[in-house]
């Protein structure tokens, strides 16, 4: 479960960017050595750098198609979101918002702060086979360096206040930071009304793909505008990474 220094700076530098200390934006790799659609793309991942090894040689990996999930007694996630000024930026492989620090999910006792949240489409995870329109990644972690990531799937249907805002101010050049410190985010503008959840074990679903990673998709789909889903896809069309083996891990089912 614990995700070394080293995982953790990787983080920041492959499409899971953390706030340094000081709230100041780190952008590492920006080579961009890898994507999702030629020679670099998710079946060669894991021969472009031998730190990338787990993208081919991994038994936890990230994403999965969610089949037949045990149903467990499973403590809530606790939300206690706050807002933050708006930080967005298009780092070449999606849309991300780094989020400033002091909010929180709990579960079961374990305390994990939200760092940043980004885009895919279409979604990663498959539910019953069944990919979303898109999904939203909420990467946090705690105070050891255990990650730990949020996913809530988005389906076309009724625009989403918060990610039409965010449109807004979408970055027109890559790699260029958007800051408004008087514009204020809520990350709960992303959540459903029912937080249940799965959970399994897994990794970043980025290079260099490091394991250990708790995983909670919600069950619940979010409503985005076909507008808004179009507007994400004239940058992304697609930059979501194939699922991968359970290799017999357990998913479990919140009740």
């Amino acid at each position: 479960m614990r995700l070394r220094n080293r995982s953790l700076h990787t983080i920041v530098g492959c499409a899971l960017v953390l706030s340094a200390a000081g709230g100041a934006q780190e952008h590492q790799n920006t080579e961009h050595t890898w994507d999702y659609s030629t020679t670099r793309g998710p079946g060669h991942w894991g021969d472009l750098k031998p730190e990338f090894a787990p993208c081919k040689n991994g038994h936890r990996q990230s994403p999965i198609d969610i089949r037949g999930p045990v149903k467990a007694d499973l403590p809530p996630i606790q939300f206690d979101y706050k807002p933050s000024p708006l930080n967005i930026v298009d780092n070449g492989h999606t849309i991300l918002i780094t989020y400033s620090p002091g909010s929180f999910i709990t579960v079961g006792g374990k305390r994990y702060e939200l760092k940043q949240f980004h885009f895919h489409r279409p979604s990663e995870e498959k539910i019953n086979g069944k990919r979303y329109d898109m999904a939203v990644h909420l990467v946090h972690a705690d105070e050891k360096g255990n990650a730990a990531v949020v996913a809530i799937l988005l389906e076309k249907g009724e625009g989403n206040d918060l990610i039409g805002r965010l449109w807004k101010d979408m970055p027109k050049e890559k790699e260029k930071v958007e800051s408004e410190k008087d514009v204020q985010i809520d990350a709960d503008g992303l959540l459903p009304p029912d937080h249940s959840y799965y959970t399994f074990l897994g990794s970043l679903t980025t290079p260099p793909c490091s394991e250990d990673v708790t995983w909670f998709v919600l069950k619940h789909p979010v409503s985005v505008s076909a507008s808004e889903i179009e507007q994400f896809s004239k940058l992304y069309r697609n930059d979501a990474r194939p699922t991968q083996p359970l290799y017999g891990r357990v998913v479990l089912e919140s009740k």
